[in-house]
């Protein structure tokens, strides 16, 4: 059993459409603090619309996204947001650095001064671009590109992670940096990946949630259980997540007694693993 922590994200009964087109009918869920988290799903599933909720781009018809214990804008000023994609010209002349140190604005902020300049530092020494810094963005590979972008995200110090697809279009050397990075802020950082890969996860993950799975109303976030390899599975694509894999268990839902969660006796966070076999171990 994980210790009770915190809950840092929370959909309590949310319900969304656009327009005519229901998308989500009262869902809930939670992300506790320092958990790495999955949220699954194939395209068109709702994990787009999920993921502008959490970050306030949309507002829910009905229930409440709440950050941190609120339901206001000020919890939203502790994430850093990594997107699948970032429109970017290319003739525009920016370094690395220079890319970095925009995850320490501020609106109405004071001038860059010595604490954001370290912590830029810090973020790009991380990420492994700091060799890159001075070099200008346009100059770099995709895969260089989405690790100058988590290093922004980092660069704001934030309590929650959030990235959207990240290792769409990348090569297996970046991948394998990502997750080397990733799993530097495990249990410090609460990460959230989402991801349309509803079959293998990184073997960082605690917690995955899935959504729009066959046999499952489009209403539905389903916690599922891991089976856990210390390599990746012969059946999972080489290279991925740094050569460390984990099988979703679509077919062993993880039930979840947590008395101090919003919800109560039905919150799911006891977590358990899955050897190769199938036996649970604590």
């Amino acid at each position: 059993m994980t210790e009770e922590r915190p809950v840092v994200l929370e959909f309590d009964s949310v319900s969304f459409s656009y327009g005519d087109i229901r998308v989500f009918d009262h869902i809930g869920f939670h992300v506790h603090r320092g958990e790495f988290v999955a949220l699954v799903g194939p395209n068109g599933a709702g994990k787009t619309t999920a993921l502008k909720l959490m970050l306030g781009l949309l507002r829910p018809s009905s229930g409440e996204v709440r950050l941190f214990g609120t339901a206001g804008r000020e919890g939203r000023g502790k994430i850093g947001y990594v997107p699948q994609h970032a429109d970017f010209d290319d003739a525009f002349p920016i370094t690395v650095r220079e890319v970095v140190r925009m995850g320490r604005l501020k609106p109405l902020s004071r001038k860059s001064g010595e604490r954001d300049r370290e912590a830029a530092r810090e973020a790009m020494e991380k990420t492994g671009v700091l060799d890159l810094a001075d070099r200008p963005y346009a100059a770099l590979s995709g895969g260089q590109r989405r690790r100058v972008l988590v290093a922004r995200a980092l660069a704001s110090e934030p309590e929650l992670l959030i990235l959207d697809e990240p290792t769409a279009n990348m090569d297996a050397e970046s991948e394998s940096r990502l997750f080397d990075t990733l799993g530097s802020l495990k249990g410090n950082t609460t990460v959230l990946i989402v991801t349309h890969d509803s079959f293998f996860v990184s073997s960082l993950i605690d917690v995955v949630l899935c959504i729009g799975e066959k046999g499952a109303t489009c209403d539905d976030y389903r916690e599922h259980a891991l089976s856990r390899h210390r390599t990746a599975p012969a059946e999972a694509p080489r290279g991925r997540f740094g050569g460390n894999a984990a099988r979703v268990l679509h077919d062993t839902d993880v039930p979840d007694p947590c008395s101090d969660c919003p919800g109560g006796p039905s919150c799911a966070h006891v977590h358990t693993e899955t050897g190769d076999k199938g036996e649970e171990r604590e």
